[in-house]
This record gives C-alpha cells, structure tokens and sequence, in this order.
C-alpha cells in the first residue's frame, strides 16, 4: 500500500482494505496477506500514514443548456462530424469480411463468483464450538474453511478450520494452515492432569513425523503448564524448519494445547501456521487466551 507521491508504508497489520469491520490484513510492505483475520489479541493494528480512503469517482457536470456560452455552436458541430465519422467507420468495418459474413448476436459474458476453496461457516459464526472435545475458541474469519479434510491420526474426532497454503506438495496432497480440536485417542499415554506435559509432547511428535517434510528441525519456544477456564491445560509449541524441494514453506510455528476437560480423553486443540503466511503468528495467542471448556 502507497500512498501516491509519498513514501512506501511499513508492513504491519492494517484495517482490511475491503472494508470488513472489526478485520485486518497484513502488509508486508509491497501486498497485502490472502486472508482476513479479526483484530484482537496479539494483533496490533496500525494506522498508515497518509492514508487516506480511495477517492469518489469524478462527478462529470451535466451539459451546458443550448445557446449558454459562444463555444456552443462549436461542440454540437464537433458532436455531429465525430457521428457522421462513427457511422461511417462502423459501416467499413461491416462490410471488410466480405459478402457471406454474418454478425452473430453478442451474448455478454459475466463472470461467476470464485470457487470456495472449502466448505464455509454459516453466516454469523463467531466460535467453534466442539461438542466432542469439550471446548470452543474463536472462528477466525474470512479465508478460513471449515475442516474437511477428514480425521488425523491423534485425534477421535476433528472439529475446526484450515485454509490451503499450497494446492500440491511433492508427496501428492496439500499444505494448510489450521487451527482444530478433538478428543485425544488412547495411544499417547493419557493417564490423568499429571500427565498433560508428557502426552502433549508425544502428540507433537507424532505430528512432527506425520505431516511434515523430513528431516525437519524443532524449536521449542514454549513449553508451559496453563489454566484453561478453571481446568489444567499444558501448551507445547514450537517452530519447525527444513529444506525439502518442492515445498513453498520451510518451516511452521505449531502449538498443542492438551486440556483436561473432566472427561475420559483430553481435548486436543492444534494451531499450525506455514512461514509463507508468519504474519498470521498472531492469531495463535488469540486463540490460546479464548478458549473455553464446555
């Protein structure tokens, strides 16, 4: 975003250029993000400077009233030559494909809207809500999908949202971003809240080795027991990074937050972010500081 004659505005989070209230997009300093996120938490909108909104189309004031000023005479005779040359043109033009050529009639063509790149969230959706799981968090807007995808390994059931960073990767199939939730299955050693931290960390790595390129190396930026509404949680996140052929990323910020929801299986909540989009990062704290047990 430019202003023109002006300097080149820093890249940050701006008010969405579409206008969607409450929402934000981020400018790296050249275009503006694929995807529309709401402004909150971790989100620090910026105004630009110099920015002004676009301006109103021209208004084109109406004709002079015939005879109002000596140049009238001047325009109607200029208006009539520029007919007479119209037709004229229009006639040569007819007639240059030669005796057997017909003029169908035009059939204007208007474009459909896009294909939705997933199934969308009916209108008014503000939270996921998972039943089976035993928890909500926030939707996240515009662009984000709601999950189709099917069931991934470390989880019963997935409830949630994703968007598609790259539509083919070297080993067939897609990258996401995501944020989904489910009920934890029994092969990662649950066995109670004194085991939140142990189980988290084996989920990450089976996440790690499941959905990633290899070799791959992890990051580890937080690795903290948390209070989830009244109930013992523990987050694991960190980065990861490689360098595989083929792939528009090379790395991913990713966070599990394992939540003892007084239920027989924990709830699973995963938020995985590609580094061709790091200027969503933020919607990570965003919706670890609003999730709610059910």
């Amino acid at each position: 975003m430019t202003h023109p004659d002006g300097p080149s505005t820093p890249p940050g989070w701006y008010p969405d250029p579409d206008g969607a209230p409450g929402f934000v997009r981020w400018w790296n300093g050249i275009s503006w993000s694929d995807v529309a996120t709401p402004a909150g938490p971790g989100v620090t909108v910026q105004q630009p400077p110099g920015y002004a909104p676009r301006p109103p189309a021209p208004v084109v004031p109406p004709p002079a009233a015939p005879g109002s000023g000596p140049r009238t005479g001047l325009i109607v005779g200029l208006g009539v030559l520029g007919l007479v040359l119209v037709v004229l043109i229009g006639f040569l033009v007819s007639n240059s494909g030669g005796e057997d050529a017909v003029a169908g009639p035009s059939t204007p063509t208007v474009p459909g809207p896009p294909p939705a790149a997933g199934p969308t969230f009916p209108p008014g959706t503000v939270r996921i809500i998972d039943e089976a799981a035993g928890i909500s968090y926030p939707f996240l807007g515009d662009g984000w999908y709601e999950w189709d995808l099917g069931v991934q390994y470390e989880i019963s059931e997935i409830a949630g949202q994703y968007f598609t960073t790259q539509e083919v990767v070297p080993e067939g199939g897609i990258f996401i971003a995501q944020c989904t939730s489910g009920p934890l299955t029994d092969a990662y050693g649950w066995g109670g809240p004194a085991t939140l931290q142990p189980t988290v960390r084996t989920v990450a790595d089976s996440a790690r080795a499941n959905y990633y390129p290899g070799p791959n190396e992890r990051q580890v930026l937080r690795d903290e027991p948390r209070t989830v509404d009244g109930h013992a949680a523990h987050l694991y996140e960190f980065n990861l990074s490689w360098d595989a052929p083929g792939y528009d990323a090379s790395g991913e910020r990713a966070a599990m937050l394992l939540i003892d929801v007084g239920r027989a299986s924990p709830a699973l909540l995963y938020i995985s972010i590609p580094n061709t989009h790091a200027e969503l990062y933020g919607v990570i704290d965003r919706v670890l500081e609003d999730v709610d047990v059910l």
